[in-house]
Order: structure tokens, then C-alpha cells, then sequence
């Protein structure tokens, strides 16, 4: 039986759907099998998405030096139905971050840590300051990591 990857992320500008397809590239890398990969925004993703996933990864952009409204919208309707049942759920975000990113990261950590999520990265990524094609590649990366991880269970 196929796992389930939920890749949930706020995409208001081209810079942030190109690494949003980035993520999605890696996560279906053709070396990669036995992952299904759901695609969500924060508004269109609801708690049965995070019930259904056995890994997720989360996009945002650092808004005001926190998290989009969107993904906080996304948190504030799946925190109580997923609370009890997804924890131990294995997560890596990424940031599209003008500033340092610092502050969208710890947002986005506590809400996590009240889930019991596990993240699957040491540091989220942050993508700081002007826009740079290695962005890309780092999300891409990260994309592929979770599902590979998830497809060898070690997630």
C-alpha cells in the first residue's frame, strides 16, 4: 500500500509556485516509489488531508515576520481533529523569507511541537533575502528527502 505525502503551501507569487513545484518534483522523483503526493494550499487542505498523510511538508511565506494567514488558517482548522491522531506525524517546512525568516520559523515550530509532529530536518529551510534560483534546488531537495524517507521508512 502506497503512503500518502501532503505538501501544503501558500502560493501567492510565481517565486512561490515555482518552489512549491520544486518541492512536488522532488517528492515524485522517478527513483521514488510507493509515494502518493497530495497537493494542497492551506485553504483548500482540511484535517481529513492531515488524517489521510503519513508525511507532510509545509510552504510559507514570512508575512510580517510570522506565517502567512493562510497557513495559520490551515493550523487553526486541522489543529484539534489531527491533535490526539497524527502525532508522531513526520514534517519539513521551508520559508520564502524577504527578512531572516526567524520569527515565521518559530511560529510555525510552536504550533507544530503542540501537534507532536517530528520534523524530518535538523533546521527548516529558510529561502532569505533576494530571490535565488538555488532556492529551487533546496526545495527540491527537501521534496525528495521526505518522500525517500517515508518510501524507506525512516520516517
Amino acid at each position: 500500500m502506497n503512503k500518502s505525502l501532503l505538501i501544503v503551501a501558500h502560493i501567492p507569487s510565481p517565486n512561490t509556485m515555482i518552489l512549491r513545484n520544486a518541492v512536488v518534483k522532488g517528492a515524485n522523483n522517478s527513483d521514488i516509489k510507493g509515494i502518493d503526493v497530495v497537493v494542497r494550499t492551506p485553504f483548500e487542505a482540511d484535517a481529513e488531508d492531515v488524517l489521510l498523510a503519513d508525511g507532510i511538508i509545509l510552504g510559507t511565506t514570512e508575512n510580517l515576520g510570522y506565517m502567512s494567514g493562510a497557513l495559520k488558517d490551515f493550523f487553526d482548522r486541522i489543529y484539534y481533529p489531527c491533535l490526539e491522531v497524527k502525532q508522531g506525524l513526520p514534517y519539513g517546512i521551508y520559508i520564502r523569507a524577504g527578512h531572516d525568516g526567524t520569527g515565521t520559523k518559530r511560529a510555525v515550530e510552536t504550533i507544530v511541537t503542540g501537534l507532536r509532529w517530528n520534523p524530518v530536518q535538523e533546521e527548516a529551510l529558510i529561502c532569505r533575502g533576494d530571490y535565488k534560483s538555488v532556492f529551487e534546488d533546496q526545495c527540491e531537495e527537501l521534496g525528495m528527502l521526505v518522500a525517500a524517507g517515508l518510501e524507506a521508512g525512516i520516517f
